[in-house]
Formats: structure tokens, C-alpha cells, sequence
């Protein structure tokens, strides 16, 4: 009988990448399943960001392949690539926002780039996409009259203003009040489901990731630690995953970054003459 499996939206297959000499990602296989929010965590430095950029297309794996909806991001030419960005939305670090540009330029820009809509039109998609996000009414401010919280939201906005099958939310809680953390992450679970998205966001807030997301995804040290469902994350007893999700301070990930000894480092004789 023919397979009624869904194929995921996002597939690593045996990816490889690294910068310069220095390897981030090894081996790295996963799949990021259409529809569902995707928490990708796990301890600092493991490639999480990394994982970001070569899904959508501004890092190239060294081996293996990135394939979004079947087709090898690594293979495509730049307006391939430029074809397929349309279909991503992408909410930076602290929002990212163009510093010179209105609150309402900045979600238009991505329809000015990538569409020849008419005025009109752009205009009434900006309003739409900031009132989804409850900020239709700061549409004239500029970055610096905003906070923090609000540049998150413009950035969201922005990310979805193309209708994108695919959103990527790189750190969408950092710096954030308790307030404004859990109206962001309701925001992205809320999007993810009224318009029929694919999510991966990147976090370290583990109480609002597990709580809004269906798959999750462990990274550490440029391998899969873990990838499965929030019951799963929450029942394993695999010492890295059970320190990471209980935020034990001991365990497998050392507050030491890998060294030779103090004693050798300093010079100090191991053996010294009595």
C-alpha cells in the first residue's frame, strides 16, 4: 500500500558545516514537520543559529543537504534561492528593524522587495499583519519609539507579511518581560495554527518553549541529542537531556570550557621535587 506519511516541510539529511576550519554541525540529520511548532534547543554554542541560517539559504552546508520541501537548498542558484526565500519568514534577534524606517515601512519593505503590488494593496496587508500582532495603531512610530517587546511584534509581522509557509524565530523571547515573553510565545503558537504554518524558533526560555511547542529538537556539541515530542523531552533520562530540561548545573555540560590543566597552563611542574 502506498505510504500516507506527510513529507516534513524541512529535512537535514547527513549535513555537515562549519566556519573556517572549526566544525558546528556534524552529521546532523532531522526533520521539521509541516504544520507544527518546532522548539530547537539545547546548550549554548551547540549550532542552533547555524541550523537557522542554512535552512534558509545564507550558509551552505560543507556536506549532505538541506532540502525545503524536497529541494536541496545547497544545489540552487541565487534567484532560486531568491524564489524560495519568499516562501520563509525569518524574526531576527531583538527584532532587527530597519533603524530609518517607520514601524509601517519596516513590515511593507518585504512586499516592496519581493512583490509589484500596488500602494493600496501593500497598505491594507501592513495594517493586517500588524493588527494580528495588536499593533496596528503604531504604525507611524519609528524603532527607537518602541520596546522591546513591540520590536519583537513588528518583527513577527514583518516575517509573515509574504503569507510564508515556513516562519524561523531565532531567540523570539530574549531580553523580554515575563509579560511580553508570554504574548510573544502565545503569538507564535496562535500564528502557527490560524494560518496554517510551519514554526522552529530557537530558545533557552524552557518553561514558554515546552509549552507551546509540538516537536522538539535538542542540539549539543553539533549532534542530535534528542528529537521527539514534549512528553518524550520531559520523560527521558538521558543524562544530557534530563540536566538541560531540569536546568541542573552538573552533568554532562561542563561550566569549564574543554582545557589541559591549570597545572600546565601555569607552567606548574605535575610531578615537583619534594
Amino acid at each position: 500500500m502506498p505510504s500516507t506519511a506527510i513529507a516534513p516541510l524541512v529535512e537535514f539529511r547527513h549535513l555537515s558545516f562549519g566556519y573556517a576550519e572549526r566544525a558546528v554541525l556534524d552529521d546532523v540529520s532531522l526533520c521539521i514537520p509541516r504544520g507544527k511548532v518546532t522548539a530547537l534547543i539545547g546548550p549554548m554554542g551547540g549550532g542552533k543559529t547555524t541550523t537557522l541560517r542554512l535552512m534558509g539559504g545564507q550558509s551552505r552546508a560543507w556536506s549532505g543537504q538541506m532540502l525545503f520541501d524536497g529541494q536541496d537548498i545547497g544545489a540552487m542558484d541565487q534567484q532560486q534561492l531568491y524564489a524560495v526565500r519568499r516562501r520563509m519568514g525569518m524574526l531576527f534577534q531583538f527584532g532587527a528593524l530597519f533603524a530609518d524606517m517607520s514601524v509601517f515601512e519596516n513590515v511593507a519593505f518585504p512586499l516592496r522587495e519581493h512583490t509589484d503590488l500596488p500602494d493600496a494593496l501593500i497598505r491594507d496587508i501592513v495594517l493586517m499583519k500588524l493588527n494580528a500582532v495588536g499593533l496596528r495603531n503604531a504604525r507611524d512610530l519609528m524603532p527607537s519609539e518602541v520596546s522591546g517587546g513591540m520590536a519583537k511584534r513588528i518583527g513577527i509581522a514583518r516575517a509573515i507579511a509574504l503569507d510564508p509557509e515556513l516562519v524561523m524565530y531565532d531567540e523570539p523571547f530574549s531580553g523580554l518581560d515575563p509579560i511580553s515573553l508570554r504574548v510573544a510565545a502565545n503569538l507564535i503558537r496562535e500564528l502557527n495554527d490560524s494560518m496554517g504554518l510551519t514554526s522552529i524558533f530557537v530558545s533557552h526560555e524552557l518553561k514558554q518553549t515546552l509549552e507551546i511547542a509540538d516537536h522538539v529538537v535538542i542540539l549539543d556539541s553539533g549532534k542530535i541529542a534528542f528529537e521527539g515530542t514534549v512528553a518524550q523531552v520531559r520523560e527521558s533520562t538521558d543524562p544530557l537531556v534530563f540536566q538541560y530540561v531540569n536546568e541542573l548545573p552538573d552533568g554532562p555540560v561542563q561550566f569549564h570550557y574543554p582545557a589541559v590543566t591549570i597545572d600546565q597552563d601555569f607552567g606548574i611542574p605535575i610531578h615537583p621535587e619534594p
